[in-house]
């Protein structure tokens, strides 16, 4: 008897990595290598291997959960939803549409973002729904929007590292956060190309670098401006490609002279001699790249200094070209597709935008409703969670653990508790979960099928597996059912290729164009890149309009024949209006709180590689508990000695919004003005306790990677 194998990806990170899954004696699945799938080619990191054990019915909700006299005890599905009906009902009728709030995930698929986006805007009629990747790569959109006019994480596939000149790597761990990308960057130096690795720790990835840059956190803006003030002074920029693909540069180029080397190596703690170095290595070969991720973006100013490292680009003629240009590395698992059609507060379907008009009537049309119902764009994701129990009363949450995962992380939990009603959909009983009034046990990446788009811009098929335990629904009949008790019979499907028919026509025409996408090609093809328009004669006269409109560049192709997708995006033209890149003129700000007397420390976070985001599912596998088992302080020695610390002592780090206490990990890869601490874990070590919520203006990205603490040593 044949064993039946199950092509699949990985539920984490945004590489998506491919697996196979084939059924186990005794039950579950076991995972092994899918050698063709062109991201990972086989490698899986401990998480990845590790993935089926959460299929287990031991350690994940089985049945829905309400509360009863205070306390959380099984119901049946029939009850919990008219709980949830009814909590949303009752918020709309007392208090209006806007206070009811809907907050989504990065990890949900194509399919459930698209659905939760349209059910919040159709069915409960408010503007008040955002997602946690607002606190992901938000910044890297913004600045990705306002430089291309398109926001894909990377505008080129993965496979185009290796044979690059030169990578500058900013606030990236990738050895730890994306294990199995970490070969493209060996693969890199194995060809003749250098690394350069900017990060206040010296990473396990810091370590495969021929430089290493270590400014102080929150300086990257200065850095990256110091840098481009010595591209200009030595001639190295690029005044033809300046001249015929960009705009803007004579602000620029006068708000970065005003950067001078001295004065970026006082704000960052960079020598000088180090910053030459560096440009010498990205500006000598024929090709290079820039890539971007959470260190740099999770800022009060992380827009700008995405930009400014765009800026570095375009100034050397770097982006647009073969093996060159600038890349964001996404976080989470659908982090890219979760932004894309409309769990994001001003977006609809296909990247369009809410306040625009042509946009409404397009998704108004699929959707048969009067683009005037539509709401407008409600609060970005810290907004909302802290308008919760004020001006929103009631909340619909899927996929999203903030208790641990947002920034000021106690005050958050105080406003999910002082909420009226509170549904949560989840895997398993988060921290956040644990407080609701109902919570419904959903499925898993092995127990349905799906699409995700990974860091990429690759839009990829997860396929069922296995069959969920009896008392686990998907989060489409959840919506599908919430949406029959609002009196809304059609819309919501509960078959995902039926949504994702649906969401290719809300897409069509969009800068996100999934509509030439279906799901025999990502079943044949590995996955295809957006923008991928349809090419058919099938289309209804509603979209002619867009069908006809230039795409980025890539020029006229044949009706008859499929799109083949964009892997590489801009080697024609750029997504803005003139096909001209826009450079930003930006000039270095301080974080929002720097160190003083009362709290002269800086605290950074991350991520251990044995961990995931909120650790809400990691944390309950063995393996990885025994590879990264809790909460640490990450502290040089010199630092240690000042406090009389030693190795494993408790230590507690105090902000102006909290106290966590964690042991004390001593070690010289990390600046001694600096501690660090991973964010995986609720309670007493809780690092997101301490972070400060301040956002950025533009992409109102929270400051996680930078805040004023002061250290105490607890004694026993």
């Amino acid at each position: 008897m044949e064993t039946s194998v199950t092509p699949t990806h990985c539920p984490y990170c945004a590489l998506q990595c491919g697996m196979n899954l084939t059924p186990a004696a005794g039950g579950g699945v076991t995972v092994s290598e899918r050698v063709d799938f062109p991201v990972n080619r086989g490698a899986l990191c401990g998480k990845g291997r590790t993935a089926p054990a959460l299929l287990s019915p031991a350690l994940r909700l089985t049945e829905p959960l309400v509360r009863r006299d205070g306390v959380l005890v099984p119901a049946s599905w029939e009850e919990a939803l008219d709980r949830v009906a009814e909590g949303l009902t009752r918020t709309r009728t007392e208090h209006g549409p806007d206070a009811c709030g809907v907050f989504g995930g990065g990890g949900l698929t194509n399919e459930k973002a698209y659905a939760l986006g349209k059910f919040a805007r159709v069915v409960l009629g408010t503007s008040q729904i955002d997602y946690n990747g607002r606190f992901c790569m938000s910044s890297a959109a913004a600045a990705g929007n306002r430089a291309f006019g398109i926001d894909r994480g990377l505008p080129f596939p993965m496979e185009d590292i290796p044979r690059t000149g030169c990578v500058i790597l900013v606030g990236s761990n990738l050895a730890e956060t994306m294990p199995p990308a970490l070969r493209y960057l060996t693969e890199l130096k194995q060809n003749g190309g250098t690394l350069i690795v900017i990060d206040p720790r010296r990473t396990r990835t810091a370590e495969q670098a021929d430089l290493h840059l270590a400014p102080r956190p929150g300086t990257d803006l200065a850095l990256a401006l110091g840098l481009l003030h010595l591209v200009v002074s030595q001639g190295r920029t690029d005044e033809a490609y300046i001249e015929e693909r960009t705009s803007g540069w004579e602000e620029t180029r006068a708000a970065a002279m005003a950067h001078w080397p001295e004065y970026v190596e006082r704000i960052t703690g960079v020598p000088v001699p180090q910053l030459r170095e560096a440009v010498r290595m990205f500006c000598e070969p024929d090709n290079a790249m820039v890539l971007t991720a959470r260190g740099p973006e999770q800022q009060s100013k992380g827009t700008d200094t995405v930009s400014a490292w765009i800026n570095l680009c375009l100034a050397t003629g770097r982006s647009g070209k073969p093996y060159s240009g600038y890349g964001c590395l996404t976080g989470q698992g659908n982090g890219q597709g979760g932004r894309e059609h409309g769990q994001k507060a001003d977006q609809l379907p296909g990247y369009r935008k809410l306040t625009d008009p042509e946009a409404r009537r397009h998704v108004a049309g699929v959707w048969g409703v009067d683009p005037d119902s539509l709401p407008g764009p409600g609060l970005s994701a810290y907004e909302l969670l802290d308008a919760l129990g004020s001006d929103i009363r009631s909340l619909l949450l899927m996929g999203s653990n903030p208790v641990v995962s947002a920034p000021r992380a106690a005050h958050i939990q105080q406003r999910l508790e002082s909420l009226d009603f509170l549904a949560v959909a989840d895997v398993v009983l988060s921290e956040t979960a644990a407080l609701a009034d109902v919570v419904l046990p959903v499925t898993q990446w092995a127990e349905e099928t799906g699409t995700t788009t990974n860091l990429e811009g690759r839009v990829l098929l997860r396929r069922q597996a296995v069959t969920p335990p009896d008392g686990v629904r998907s989060d489409l009949y959840v919506l599908h059912q919430l949406a029959a008790r609002a009196g809304v019979e059609k819309g919501f499907p509960v078959d995902p290729e039926e949504v994702f028919e649906e969401l290719r026509r809300a897409s069509a025409g969009g800068i996100a164009d999934y509509s030439g996408i279906t799901y025999r090609r990502l079943a044949e093809e590995n996955g295809v890149f957006w923008p991928c328009p349809a090419q058919d004669d099938q289309r209804d006269e509603q979209h002619e309009e867009q069908r006809e409109r230039p795409r980025h560049g890539r020029g006229d192709r044949s009706q008859a024949a499929p799109h083949p997708g964009s892997p590489r995006l801009f080697l024609d033209r750029f997504g803005t209006e003139d096909g001209r890149a826009r450079f930003a003129p930006v000039t270095y700000r301080p974080i929002a709180e720097e160190p003083d007397a009362e709290y002269p420390v800086l605290l950074t976070t991350g991520r251990v590689v044995a961990q995931y985001q909120s650790g809400a599912q990691t944390r309950r596998v063995d393996e990885l508990n025994a590879a990264a088992p809790g909460p640490f302080v990450e502290l040089h020695p010199r630092l240690a000695a000042r406090l009389g610390a030693g190795e494993g002592d408790a230590i507690a780090v105090v902000s102006r919004r909290g106290r966590a206490v964690a042991p004390a990990r001593i070690t010289t890869s990390i600046r001694d003005d600096t501690v660090f601490m991973p964010f995986h874990w609720p309670g007493e070590g809780r690092a997101n306790t301490l972070t400060n919520p301040a956002l950025d203006p533009t992409s109102r990205m929270p400051e996680f990677k930078a805040c004023a603490v002061r250290l105490e040593t607890v004694r026993p």
